[in-house]
């Protein structure tokens, strides 16, 4: 395996470097025990799958373990230069049962929990090699100044193979501790380094995994890709449609009619007076229609407002008394912002036409460690919601992907129904905006 150096890693050299190390040994043997008891947590968590309780508490132990390997990822780039590539994250899932049965169809959660199994044992005793040098050294310096006494006291005492049993042998074992302690700086950075290397060993992706990862993107990719430009060419032949059969409409017939009111205007004034009026009802409904057609295409609250407040105005005409709660630090980019604006109007939408609800609830977060920005509408209706039933949360689905982002419905028999959107994007500015 090629390392390959993270930014501002560098290997240093030295007593420094060697305390340095001994103590992210101390650190890295901490998480092997962490890791343990996170692996037995996963492992109970398997067994009881078919009583009920497995499904709550599988998810909250892959989280465990996929945490302390992201961890452990970071620290091998940060302290050793050894990149570690994390696979994706499967698709979220709303249910407790379908994200169990997502996790234990991904590769990644056995090999993550396969890692926590055997890394305590294999990365454990690299991490604690130069720890137990250290505390064989100092028992070793001990031994030279009180190994004579304790000797006497105890019968005798040894320091490895060396018996203490006088000042020769107190000395010798004083001078080995001394050398086991040297060794321990000496040795310290290159088995942390060792243990960054074991652990990409064992937690990279195979190049078959990659290989199907890839491929899945480029085949998702290209779905989406036509999914868009099917999508957009629906836009623009609505807009087309719309514009033809009312502004455009409306418009010829205001042209015709003050046409008329040019032939009467000598001969009968009275009458072009009406036919004046009758052009300015026109000229006003044609802009009425295109200012509706303009906000359907992008609303100038989101333009000048931004999601939030875009999204509270949905909320206030929405026929559902409606709660909005967002936490975002900062505006994503305008089409991801039009996207999930479209996105939870039908979300509304369908729950006020479907669901038999009266209240529902937006909540909108940004994920600063994933760059993911989730917004959820849940309602209080009957539930019974499908993404394969029906055009709108299926057309929501193919918005969002459009973007890489995916959707979860959760809405069993009698509700409550929770929509789930996430969407990857990046933030124009640190400010947050609540409301």
């Amino acid at each position: 395996m090629k390392e390959k150096r993270s930014r501002g890693f560098s290997p240093g050299r030295g007593p420094v470097a060697g305390l340095q190390a001994l103590r992210r040994s101390l650190v890295l043997s901490g998480l092997s025990v962490a890791e343990s008891l996170a692996g037995l947590l996963f492992g109970l968590a398997v067994t009881t799958l078919g009583i009920g309780l497995g499904p709550a508490l599988l998810p909250r132990a892959a989280c465990n373990v996929r945490r302390l390997a992201d961890r452990q990822r970071e620290l091998a780039g940060r302290w050793s230069g050894v990149d570690i590539p994390a696979p994706c994250d499967p698709p979220p899932a709303a249910g407790a049962a379908d994200r169990a049965r997502l996790l234990l169809k991904d590769a990644r959660t056995w090999r993550e929990w396969r890692w926590a199994t055997v890394d305590p044992v294999v990365g454990g005793a690299l991490a604690f090699a130069p720890i137990a040098l250290v505390l064989s050294g100092l028992w070793g310096v001990f031994l030279g100044f009180e190994g004579e006494r304790l000797a006497g006291e105890w019968g005798g005492v040894w320091f490895g193979f060396v018996p203490v049993d006088g000042p020769v042998t107190a000395v010798l074992a004083g001078v080995l501790g001394v050398c086991e302690l040297g060794l321990a700086l000496w040795v310290a950075p290159r088995t942390v380094r060792a243990h960054a290397r074991w652990t990409r060993r064992i937690l990279a992706p195979s190049e078959a995994e990659r290989m199907a990862r890839m491929t899945h993107r480029i085949e998702h990719l290209s779905s989406t890709r036509s999914h868009a430009v099917d999508a957009r060419m629906a836009e623009i032949q609505r807009i087309e449609r719309d514009l033809h059969d009312g502004a455009q409409a409306r418009l010829v017939a205001m042209g015709m009619t003050l046409d008329a009111a040019e032939h009467l205007l000598e001969k009968n004034p009275e009458a072009v007076r009406g036919l004046l009026a009758e052009a300015r009802k026109s000229s006003a409904k044609a802009l009425e229609e295109l200012r509706d057609l303009v906000r359907g295409i992008h609303p100038p609250v989101l333009a000048d407002r931004g999601l939030p407040d875009a999204v509270r105005a949905l909320a206030m005409v929405s026929p559902l008394t409606t709660e909005v709660v967002f936490e975002v630090p900062g505006r994503p980019e305008p089409p991801v912002e039009s996207a999930l604006y479209f996105a939870v109007s039908e979300a509304l939408t369908n729950a006020a036409k479907h669901s038999g609800a009266g209240r529902a609830w937006i909540d909108a977060r940004y994920e600063d460690a994933d760059g993911m920005l989730r917004v959820t509408v849940t309602d209080d209706g009957r539930g019974g919601a499908d993404v394969t039933r029906g055009t709108g949360l299926r057309g929501i689905e193919r918005r969002l992907a459009t973007f890489d982002g995916v959707l979860a419905v959760s809405s069993p028999a009698g509700g409550p129904t929770i929509v789930t959107m996430e969407v990857p994007c990046a933030l124009s500015s640190p400010r947050t905006i609540s409301c």
